[in-house]
């Protein structure tokens, strides 16, 4: 995979709301209504993220999933961490509350 530069980057992150450039990686907080609903919602991406071998630097505090993707064989953001990005969020608008 190939490091996208700041201006693709940036043109892409504007179909991706929500979702930052923050120290040579895309970022996003989401928040659910408990501990459960974000859990689950981990485990979801989990599965995605396997069936990607794509795996982000993530935590999770109680209701709030932090997520971090960057291509780390790359030295920063490639197409790879926006397919991730997009996945995530089909799955976070399709997740039962």
């Amino acid at each position: 995979m190939t490091k996208l530069t700041e201006a693709q980057i940036s043109d892409k992150l504007a179909n991706l709301e929500g979702w930052e450039l923050n120290d040579n990686a895309l970022e996003t907080t989401f928040e659910f209504q408990n501990f459960k609903e974000a859990f689950t919602l981990m485990t979801r991406i989990a599965f995605e993220c396997e069936a990607q071998n794509h795996h982000p630097d993530w935590s999770n505090v109680y209701n709030k999933l932090n997520i971090r993707l960057n291509t780390h064989d790359a030295g920063g953001v490639t197409e790879k961490d926006f397919k991730l990005a997009e996945t995530i969020e089909a799955l976070v608008s399709t997740n039962p509350e």
